[in-house]
């Protein structure tokens, strides 16, 4: 019982409330300024852009924009030299050492540039090695950078512009307005 009224009182919090804000408003830019372009990757650096504090924006933001950029870079030039062993990208054993490769050539450029940026540069490293035609890999590479740049720097936006301290007095004063209204109208209809 207590368990189950605990999950009924849950309320959106700052964080998830701006967060949701952000991925909405980051999906309408997308509809009125690029229709016909997907803002997944977008939404999904403003889900990774967003922290609790303004800090934590900057770390967990600049951990997917600065590891994207550099897996996305490396991602290329790998994918370029492979297409010189393969010139029609078509999946082969050459993969594995270049997978190898890369990840220590990622794990160095991440422990110099921003040693949070291993795990999301991972992602589009191997997602350009595996799983991208070799006529679209550039236009990938840098449509993920781009756009989870847009993203990224959304949330940060959202995060500066709208301070968890604003956001804090914000419900508090919604709150205490609504508990006002709450007992007014209680009381009239006691009469």
């Amino acid at each position: 019982m207590r368990e189950t009224t605990r999950i009924l009182n849950l309320r959106l919090d700052v964080r998830t409330t701006k967060m949701a804000l952000a991925a909405a408003l980051c999906a309408l830019l997308y509809a009125w300024l690029a229709p016909g372009r997907s803002p997944a990757f977008a939404c999904i650096g403003v889900i990774f852009g967003m922290g609790e504090t303004m800090e934590d924006s900057r770390l967990h933001g600049g951990n997917r924009l600065v590891g994207t950029a550099i897996g996305g870079l490396l991602g290329m030039l790998l994918f370029r030299a492979y297409l010189f062993i393969r010139p029609d990208g078509s999946p082969s054993l050459w993969l594995v050492p270049l997978t190898f490769v890369g990840v220590v050539l990622l794990n160095l450029a991440c422990r110099v540039c921003w040693a949070g940026g291993l795990h999301p540069g991972g992602v589009v490293l191997c997602i350009l090695l595996f799983s991208t035609p070799a006529a679209t890999y550039v236009s990938y590479a840098v449509n993920r950078i781009v756009d989870t740049a847009i993203g990224v720097l959304l949330a940060w936006g959202i995060s500066f512009f709208f301070p968890r301290k604003w956001m804090e007095m914000l419900r508090h004063s919604i709150e205490a307005h609504r508990h006002t209204h709450e007992h007014h109208y209680t009381g009239k209809h006691k009469r």
